[in-house]
């Protein structure tokens, strides 16, 4: 059955029925003047969405990435602790770090393979149930990883990271879908920026619960694992009290009544008519389109320049070198004269730089834009990776100059997250369509994990050769990206799917068909090209009475 196909009843005229019971009052609460649009869209409920789908998420994500710093040593420790136990003998120190190596970067590999199974849990279960039943990679992975210490197992350890990868694939595809289907145009770049906050948070909580005061003993680095089971469960018990995302219900389950509950408990407010309107005015566009594949989203020329916007995206996000700013961090810090027992506090400061800058852009993209903040982000990333490569190899010569390399990486990771750290995930979501969003979601997040991996396993290599010059390499793939932004991409602030889609229309040369052959568009006379800037197909749909 075609996605976007509705029975007869689905165009009745809408009527208004009671909501959830709190919903209109928590929106009303929530209402400003009549000029505070973004703050009159933002319920309690879409508030509550948010922030537990994050937590259980994409906080979960940022925690993991940083999570196995603080134990290193111990964690080695343990490894050669059971191998001796088993063969006899210490391990050498080539399979350690092999064995290390595969811990680290093990956890991209299942971030690739939960970004492969979304589609597929998805389709089935809907975005909300696919957040839930990713909870349980998370407390088993939590088990796993606690526990491996206690059962003399490292391989325990490494087979949590790889479901913890997993967990994280799943997380960071659903999510962003999730929050980009229940929130309203005007606010759907800063309630996707939720993500991102979250990922910096569970950041600077792993480096926070690192510490030695706290979970950063030789005795007590397992529970720093097992910590990974709360997020999860606090999502379990709360998530299934909030509706599915309203758009999902509508397209590819045509439960109107459903999606109609749903709007009214995210929105606030009795009267939803509008926004299932619009809804179902692009299921009426889209009403022959099934749910696309992977293979078909590539060959559409309808999507080309949408995808390879996506990919440059996603690439750049992870290439643009922050992971090889936490390779640094520490060793600029000593050579800044900073006491090596003092450095994992001082590191905190990066990730507390990290999490306000989130919030920044969180504050200020409905304002701003995405195209701004994500040329602004690699811009500023490329000119101070620049001064970092000068004050790297010039450190020697003077003593301030490496509390100025201390600045440049505060200053490279404010510039990341003020931008294209989270700006990617709402991209994904606001380019694409309903019935191509879960594949262009497998693009994105395969890219994602790819380049991740890839520059764990080169990164060394590059440095080796290059030295410090190796962030000239990071600073030209962000100049490349802010370039390529600059050219091709289109603000998406407060536009509908169908605007963004006709802002793309010109570039890619080619008209869905369903845009011009809708055969009660040509009797109403109101089919239009998509380069005409001044109204969407979609607002033609509802001026003119189709919908």
């Amino acid at each position: 059955m075609a996605c976007g196909s509705m029975d007869s009843r689905a165009w009745a005229p809408l009527t208004r029925s009671p909501g959830h019971p709190g919903a209109a009052e928590c929106g009303r609460a929530l209402r400003g003047t009549p000029g505070g649009r973004t703050r009159k869209d933002w319920s309690c409920w879409l508030i509550v969405a948010s922030l537990v789908g994050a937590f259980g998420s994409s906080f979960l994500y940022g925690y993991n990435l940083s999570v196995v710093n603080a134990p290193t040593l111990y964690i080695k420790s343990f490894y050669n602790e059971s191998w001796e136990r088993r063969h006899g003998h210490p391990i050498d120190q080539d399979t350690l770090t092999l064995l290390w190596s595969v811990t680290v970067s093990i956890f991209a590999i299942g971030g690739l393979v939960g970004t492969l199974l979304v589609k597929l849990i998805g389709k089935v279960l809907g975005r909300k149930h696919t957040l839930l039943v990713n909870n349980g990679f998370a407390i088993s992975a939590a088990l796993l990883m606690a526990c491996s210490l206690q059962a003399g197992a490292f391989e325990m350890l490494i087979v949590g990271r790889f479901i913890m990868g997993v967990d994280g694939g799943i997380a960071l595809s659903a999510l962003p879908m999730y929050l980009n289907e229940i929130s309203p145009k005007a606010i759907r770049g800063s309630l996707g920026q939720v993500t991102a906050i979250f990922i910096c948070v569970g950041v600077f909580v792993g480096q926070l619960l690192g510490l030695p005061e706290l979970l950063g003993k030789e005795s007590t680095w397992p529970y720093l694992f097992g910590v990974i089971a709360v997020p999860a469960l606090v999502q379990l018990v709360t998530l299934p009290f909030l509706p599915e995302s309203p758009r999902y219900l509508l397209f590819e389950k045509h439960n109107q009544a459903g999606a109609e509950k749903a709007f009214r408990t995210f929105l606030g407010k009795e009267d939803v008519s509008r926004e299932v309107e619009e809804v179902l005015a692009e299921s009426r566009l889209q009403r022959n389109i099934h749910l696309v594949s992977v293979l078909e989203l590539l060959r559409s020329p309808f999507v080309r320049w949408q995808v390879i916007t996506v990919v440059i995206t996603m690439a750049s996000y992870q290439l643009c070198g922050l992971n090889a700013i936490w390779f640094y961090t520490n060793s600029i810090f000593g050579k800044a004269g900073v006491p090596p027992e003092k450095i994992p506090y001082i590191t905190l400061s990066t990730g507390g730089i990290e999490t306000l800058a989130a919030i920044f852009s969180g504050l200020v993209i409905e304002r701003l834009g995405r195209r701004p903040l994500l040329m602004g982000g690699f811009g500023l990333m490329a000119l101070f990776f620049g001064i970092l490569t000068v004050t790297l190899t010039l450190q020697d010569h003077a003593p301030w100059i490496p509390y100025l390399s201390i600045v440049c990486i505060l200053a490279i990771i404010a510039s990341f997250c003020s931008g294209p750290g989270g700006i990617p995930f709402i991209l994904t979501g606001e380019f694409f369509q309903q019935p191509q969003r879960p594949a262009a979601f497998i693009i994105a997040g395969t890219v994602n994990w790819l380049s991740n991996f890839a520059v764990g396993l080169l990164f060394p290599f590059i440095q080796k050769s290059l030295d410090t010059y190796c962030f000239l390499v990071f600073a030209a793939i962000c100049l490349t990206g802010a370039i390529y932004f600059y050219f091709v991409l289109p603000e998406t602030k407060n536009r509908t799917h169908a605007e963004i889609s006709q802002a793309f229309a010109k570039r890619n040369k080619a008209y869905p068909p369903e845009e011009n052959t809708d055969s009660s568009v040509s009797d109403n006379k109101v089919a239009r090209r998509p380069e005409q800037d001044s109204a969407s197909t979609l607002d033609n749909y509802v001026k003119n009475g189709i919908v």
